[in-house]
């Protein structure tokens, strides 16, 4: 197989990038002038990888426009000092933007920006696209505040893909797990609160995850660890990730698998050391959450009722994260926010949530449940485009922002216009003033695939 390790990487001026109540907030960013960025540590642990010089390195920048610039030339630092990594490709928003505006004809019109690096399934998508675009038939997701702890790292991520499970359906998607700084595969469960009880999801993980730590190396999971999972192409060239998710985009992704047939399997011995920074804004936290899965049970209620894709129920998440898809969310929701709001610092904030949050997401999930089917009835025309089509390679290996005047033009545009509100400034790949090859025509293209669905050209191989 071809791999990709796709990072996404967050900058910001502190460490909070993003406002609560939408998909444009994120857990935690990197300060644009921290001294020793979780990036670097990140890549560096790649070095003892074997076969790493087959794959290629996706990192996908997010920042505000404010620090974007700052933020590329920062990764791209980061990036020169190891100069064994393999092939790199550093994602900007400017090259989202040319990258949507060729693959904009195969969307609906009033789609939004479901390819792009606005929120956490967008930004999950446009790596996707990049793993398209560069031929890579495994995409395998690593975080940025994560180190790699075994040389097999890639071995064990694309184990058992081309495998067949007893009904006879391939092996199309993995879960590995991470260890914290306690080197435990669990939840902490010290110190949890009383009014934590709504909302505790600790205990039920634990459960499963000490199930599938003692049971067989691969196992069917119900869970998808975000830092650390492969892709096979015959599954993300098929389903795409939920750009309306607020977070949680990987667990939604399993559930959204599962609509189209497709499994998860665990795998107890494919691991990464997971380092976040100390979280301080929890109702910033719970908001996000509340409105991830508001917005699940609705899409799950809409998708169940679509005779084409296959039920998802609670029953099938148990013991995580099946009750979070339950009746009972609504109930813990306020329990928990009124407890919140008497008991913890940020009162002031759950005291908000508890009057106008909670009714807040249960709107934002009935604008947006129908949305993804939208997406998913395309998905598979935009990820053949993107196999086939030789531009978005040569956009994606273009400076991007990394060009002064490309930067400025960016920086330059309204904080309030989306990408793809922005015209792309000519038809030339970003960094060179010129496209190097590749019409947008999807020569070759007569609908054949191969055994996992992956589009061929009419020679019978793999695009690239």
């Amino acid at each position: 197989m071809k791999p990709a390790i796709v990072i996404p990487s967050y900058w910001a001026s502190g460490v909070k990038l993003g406002t609560p109540g939408g998909v444009q907030c994120y857990d935690h960013a990197i300060p644009i002038d921290e001294e020793k960025p979780s990036l670097d540590a990140c890549l560096a642990s790649l070095e003892q990888v074997l076969g790493l010089k087959e794959a290629t390195v996706i990192i996908l920048v997010v920042a505000p426009t404010t620090v974007e610039e700052r933020a590329v030339h920062r990764v791209k630092d980061i990036v020169d000092k190891y100069p064994w990594l393999p092939r790199v490709v550093i994602v900007d928003s400017f090259k989202a933007m040319v990258i949507n505006s060729i693959l904009a004809p195969e969307l609906p019109a009033d789609i939004g920006e479901p390819i792009s690096l606005r929120g956490y399934g967008a930004i999950r998508n446009i790596g996707l696209i990049c793993c398209c675009a560069t031929g890579c038939d495994a995409a395998i997701f690593l975080d940025d505040d994560e180190v790699v702890l075994d040389e097999d790292f890639l071995a064990n991520a694309v184990y058992g893909f081309g495998q067949v499970d007893r009904s006879g359906m391939p092996i199309m998607a993995k879960s590995g797990y991470f260890l914290d700084r306690r080197n435990s595969a669990l939840a902490d469960r010290r110190n949890v609160k009383f009014y934590d009880r709504y909302w505790a999801k600790r205990a039920g993980f634990n459960e499963w995850m000490t199930q599938a730590l003692a049971g067989p190396r691969i196992s069917r999971s119900p869970y998808l660890c975000g830092g650390c999972h492969a892709l096979h192409a015959g599954a993300f060239t098929r389903v795409a990730f939920d750009p309306w998710i607020t977070r949680g985009e990987d667990e939604d992704y399993l559930i959204n698998l599962r609509f189209y047939g497709i499994d998860v399997w665990f795998d107890n011995r494919w691991r990464v050391r997971h380092l976040p920074p100390r979280q301080t804004d929890t109702a910033a936290r719970f908001l996000q959450d509340v409105y991830r899965w508001t917005y699940e049970r609705r899409k799950i209620e809409v998708c169940n009722s679509n005779i084409d894709l296959q039920k998802v129920s609670p029953s099938d998440l148990m013991p995580y994260p099946g009750p979070w898809i339950s009746p009972e969310l609504p109930g813990r929701a306020r329990k928990t926010a009124f407890w919140r709001s008497v008991m913890t610092p940020e009162h002031a904030d759950y005291r908000k949530i508890f009057n106008g949050g909670l009714k807040a997401a249960e709107a934002y999930a009935e604008e947006n449940c129908m949305r993804y089917l939208s997406l998913q009835s395309c998905w598979r025309s935009v990820t053949t485009l993107a196999w086939l089509n030789g531009e978005i390679e040569n956009i994606l290996e273009g400076d991007g922002m990394l060009n002064a005047s490309v930067a400025s033009r960016m920086a330059a545009r309204p904080a309030n216009v989306g990408l793809a509100d922005v015209s792309a400034p000519g038809a030339s790949a970003p960094g060179d003033g010129a496209a190097r090859g590749g019409d947008g025509e999807a020569a070759g293209l007569d609908g054949k695939t191969d055994g996992h669905g992956i589009p061929i050209n009419r020679g019978g191989v793999m695009p690239h």
